[in-house]
Formats: C-alpha cells, structure tokens, sequence
C-alpha cells in the first residue's frame, strides 16, 4: 500500500495476485523487461521476516460466487452494461492524452474474468485498482466499478471541458 519509493513507511497490502511470466527479456543495461497475467487472487495471512525479499504466509483467495442473496442479478448483463462505460472512459483518457490499454480489448463473457477485465481497462490510480481487487467477488466488484467510473466519468468530463476551454481563447 505504502513504501519508501514513494515517501512512507512499508505498509504491505492484505490481497495481491500470484502472477505468471509470459515474456522475459535481458536489456542492454542489466536490467530485464517482464510481462506477466495474473493467475489466482492470494490473501496474506502474514507477513513473514524479508530474507532477502517480501515473504508471507499466503492463501487463494477465489471470488464469492454470488449465492442465493443475488439471485435475481444476471453478472453477465451487468459486466456487458459496464463494458460500455469502461470502453468509453478509456477512450476519453486516451483522447486527453493518457497511456492507457486499447479500449477495444476483449472482455470474457465469465463474470469473474470479465470483471478482473474492465478493473485493468478503466482509467484508474492504483490505490482504486487495489480496492477492486479486495472486493470479495464479481458482483461487490461490478458495483464498487460503477460507482468508481461515476467519478472517472466526471473527471475526464471535466478535463476535456478545460482543455476545449483553452483552445478556445487560445491559451495555452
């Protein structure tokens, strides 16, 4: 959650992702370049002493499938209703000029998937995506989305109101 690199004292989260490398490659400069997909969500049970890295006690954690209390929600429906808003808010950060994945990125039609899906394609700070991340299943994460992307939405909004602002008496 918190560490050095960025000014605080480590503060370790709770929930993280067991990733799977796709790609490594050796740079010129020693350094090395990794792509990875996350497999499985983990949740620390406890922290252990570093040797000479993070360690921890760790379990899957899978989503909660939605039981009988959300009987009536088709996640489905609500992944593909969300998609749109997504695709759209990505589109809008890109447009303002924001680093961001192809807002035509393929959504898997599992609720699970597609939901892990639209948290990586909406223009987010990481300490929203965390928060995504730890909701227990699809369903507390399609609504926690929704009402994340209520903001996105006015922010990108407002950004682009300021810059056609400025273009229009032509400051800078």
């Amino acid at each position: 959650e918190r560490g050095s690199e960025v000014g605080g004292g480590d503060q370790r989260t709770t929930v993280g992702t067991v990733a799977r490398m796709v790609q490594v490659a050796e740079l010129d400069d020693g350094r090395y370049a990794v792509v990875s997909v996350g497999t499985r969500r983990i949740k620390v049970n406890a922290w252990l002493p570093d040797d000479p890295y993070p360690l921890a006690d760790v379990d899957d954690w899978p989503d909660d499938w939605p039981d009988e209390r959300y009987a009536s929600i088709d996640v489905e429906a609500r992944v593909e209703q969300l998609t749109g808003r997504v695709r759209r808010a990505c589109a809008l950060a890109i447009e303002l000029g924001d680093a961001g994945p192809d807002p035509s990125s393929d959504i898997a039609d599992d609720a699970v998937l597609g939901s892990y899906q639209l948290v990586a394609l909406t223009p987010l700070g990481p300490a929203d995506s965390q928060r995504l991340l730890a909701a227990p299943g699809p369903v507390a994460r399609l609504d926690l989305l929704d009402d994340l992307l209520d903001d996105v939405e006015a922010m990108l909004h407002f950004r682009l109101g300021n810059d056609d602002d400025e273009s229009d008496d032509g400051s800078m």
